[in-house]
């Protein structure tokens, strides 16, 4: 593999902000950014992508192609939650298993962010309807996740809420409606609305990307201490099960014949996991699903492995197999 993409992707700002924030932790810094802010910089984010995604989806249309990176994403998204839930079960309990299967099968935005701007950097070209995809990601897996927890919950079932209730967290959730939103609204205002709103989807953007990732440094080296007391076991989950989805994905968007740019952002999406909407939804659903496990191994682990290894590993697969 070239290992210029490694170090290409690694010198990328984002990235370097990333572990400014890790080394702010580590050497006891007072560096914080305020919650407000940090939930700003997300709803920023997420709404970027998902307007930019719709100007592009407006321009590529839905055909035959777009029909199949959709059906991919989303059958993913269900599938990884359920054979993850029993992989995870015998060893941790179906509230463990359910947390971290959901995490595995849902996606990570900043991750799927990232990739866009490597593929930006290089000159690659990607669809708008992948973001369709991210958004679409979202919910499913949380969905199965709390259904399977609540099959094998059945004598707490006094203390369970209505699955309907459950549904409608996972559909209503805010990053959600925000990216399917945006994206609505970029494909009906097309480029006209794209070229109004460029200086703030546009221009900021980088910057943005940098503040929420060094909030997200520092967030994880926070957290990576939660997983001292887990084992190895998890550590080596949350490093290896996410890159073999991403190499399958890679396969698969090969055999299906998927555009370089969206087989890498399906693959990183594939191999991602949420520390966000899962969370979010999780604590709720099944307060019984301990955070101190699924948050940390998403964000402080496979996060950081795929926006450094991921992207390029991915990347150069996929040219491989071309």
């Amino acid at each position: 593999m070239d290992q210029q993409l490694i170090i290409n992707n690694f010198l990328n700002p984002p990235i370097l902000f990333f572990f400014l924030g890790m080394l702010a932790v580590a050497i006891r810094s007072d560096l914080e950014i305020p919650p407000t802010l940090s939930k700003f910089f997300s709803l920023y984010l997420l709404l970027a992508i998902g307007y930019k995604g719709g100007v592009e989806l407006a321009h590529s249309g839905v055909d035959i192609n777009v029909f199949k990176t959709l059906l991919i994403a989303i059958s993913a998204s269900i599938v990884v939650p359920f054979y993850l839930f029993y992989f995870l079960k015998k060893r941790l309990g179906h509230h463990n298993a359910g947390g971290i299967a959901a995490t595995y099968g849902s996606v990570s935005a900043v991750t799927f962010v990232t990739a866009i701007a490597f593929l930006e950097n290089i000159g690659e070209d990607f669809g708008g309807h992948m973001v369709a995809a991210l958004a679409l990601m979202e919910s499913p897996s949380i969905i199965v996740g709390v259904f399977l927890v609540r099959k094998y919950s059945a004598r707490e079932s006094s203390h369970k809420s209505p699955l309907s209730e459950t549904l409608q967290e996972a559909f209503t959730n805010g990053s959600v409606v925000l990216i399917l939103g945006s994206l609505i609204i970029g494909l009906l205002t097309g480029d006209a609305g794209a070229e109004a709103l460029s200086p703030f989807t546009e221009d900021i953007f980088k910057g943005m990307l940098c503040f929420f990732l060094l909030d997200m440094g520092i967030l994880a080296a926070t957290r990576i201490r939660s997983l001292r007391n887990a084992g190895m076991f998890l550590i080596l989950f949350a490093l290896f099960v996410p890159l073999i989805h991403g190499i399958l994905s890679v396969v698969i968007s090969s055999m299906l014949g998927i555009g370089t740019g969206d087989a890498l952002l399906l693959a990183v999406l594939i191999a991602s996991g949420s520390y966000i909407a899962v969370p979010a939804a999780f604590r709720m659903a099944v307060p019984k699903a301990n955070p101190g496990l699924y948050v940390p191994m998403s964000l402080a682990i496979t996060f950081p492995f795929n926006i450094i290894l991921g992207i390029p590993i991915y990347y150069y697969l996929i040219n491989m197999m071309h």
